[in-house]
């Protein structure tokens, strides 16, 4: 019998939930509700929310906010192997991705009236969505769930704008041997709260490239959760972020190898600037790679990098890896933090390039890995722009 935890809900009686008192031993045993009542309120020592300031969430955390506004979506034409679906909470495919794993995740669940369901068959053309939040006074749940028939191979952009606070999940599920290429924008306007929970369900031999970009928004937070229904999946998952002063993005993936013979990749790179006066611009980097016991023949690696342009910066970074087998591919995990390479600037500079011109070339080169793996030329192209803006502001 499990021994009580004094402090939680019965429903997290035996979950080992941390609290900061009782902290979580392994990734595994991380708790999952679609309940947001079977959630206790955080209070900012647990391991899931010691980096977020609560107190900028707007009441998503503790069930003051109103969760009664709209969050429009802006979806493709049907036809040519793409289906949009508006479904009622009963429909039987919601929750194919996962379980909420934290309170925000399952009072975005809980609140939610409608779904959006696009179902992706054969190869069709590039798909846009567009979502956009609820104004600046208002907040609002959402859920969208992407599905990929098996065979598939599609591109999908998601980009996130407009004003106010929202909690959502997003889905996506993605059929035997079928590839997607996505590509998740955070471009809120500079007053916004997001706070999002993506689950990803890889399907045997299925394909995931899943890039994520975080350049506006008070406050972001995003928590990808990479799960593998079948032998042969893989996933890579990049990331971009760009915080300015008093901005926090937060970016918490876990990746549970569950099943034999699946790969993962993750790589994210942030870029800071701060301003004296103003509270610090802020990145969180948490990654939790889990190789279960049955996970043999596992390959992964994850790695965080974090670029600080200015003073008044702060970058937290924290890569965990758990191996339960020792019959695994390959296995490793790194972070790394540091100002501007003085060595490359001395190199530009001896060449006769001004230093201004020279920071800039540093940054550019710093993102470029990430921006290159974004195919599509116009989306690449105007996100390097938004990046050079944030140069200029910052005088780098």
């Amino acid at each position: 019998m499990t021994a009580e935890v004094a402090g939680l809900a019965p429903e997290l009686t035996g979950a080992r939930k941390g609290t900061g008192e009782v902290p979580i031993a392994s990734a595994g045993e991380r708790f999952t509700s679609f309940d947001v009542e079977a959630f206790e309120v955080p209070g900012g020592r647990e391991e899931n929310w010691r980096f977020t300031p609560l107190k900028r969430l707007r009441g998503l955390h503790d069930g003051t906010a109103a969760l009664d506004g709209t969050v429009t979506i802006g979806l493709p034409e049907t036809g040519g192997g793409v289906t949009v679906e508006t479904v009622g909470r009963d429909d039987a495919r919601l929750g194919d991705g996962g379980v909420p794993a934290d309170r925000v995740a399952a009072a975005a669940w809980t609140a939610f009236r409608e779904a959006t369901v696009v179902t992706l068959d054969g190869t069709p053309e590039p798909v846009s969505i567009a979502v956009t939040g609820p104004g600046s006074e208002a907040s609002a749940a959402a859920h969208l769930q992407l599905r990929t028939t098996p065979h598939t191979e599609a591109t999908v952009v998601i980009a996130y704008q407009g004003s106010g606070t929202v909690a959502d999940n997003l889905e996506v599920v993605l059929g035997d041997g079928s590839r997607l290429t996505l590509v998740v924008t955070e471009e809120w306007s500079e007053d916004a709260v997001h706070v999002g929970a993506q689950h990803f369900s890889v399907g045997r031999d299925a394909t995931l490239k899943a890039t994520s970009v975080m350049l506006g928004g008070d406050l972001v937070r995003i928590s990808p959760t990479v799960s593998y229904r079948g032998p042969g999946g893989d996933a890579e998952l990049l990331g971009l972020g760009y915080a300015d002063a008093g901005q926090h993005l937060e970016q918490r993936l876990f990746v549970d190898h569950a099943v034999p013979a699946c790969k993962s990749n993750v790589l994210y790179k942030n870029a800071l600037q701060g301003v004296a006066g103003s509270p610090d611009a802020h990145t969180v980097w948490v990654g939790d790679v889990l190789i279960r016991a049955a996970a043999e023949n596992t390959e992964t690696f994850e790695f965080n990098r974090n670029l600080v342009l200015t003073e008044h910066a702060r970058a937290d970074s924290v890569p965990n890896l758990e191996i339960e087998t020792g019959e695994i591919a390959g296995a490793g995990h790194a972070s790394a933090t540091g100002r501007f390479d003085d060595e490359q600037l001395f190199y530009l500079s001896s060449r006769g390039i001004p230093e201004d011109v020279a920071r800039r070339l540093v940054v550019r080169g710093f993102f470029g890995e990430i921006l290159n793996a974004i195919t599509l030329p116009e989306l690449r192209e105007r996100l390097e722009a938004a990046i050079e803006s944030e140069l200029a502001i910052s005088g780098v």
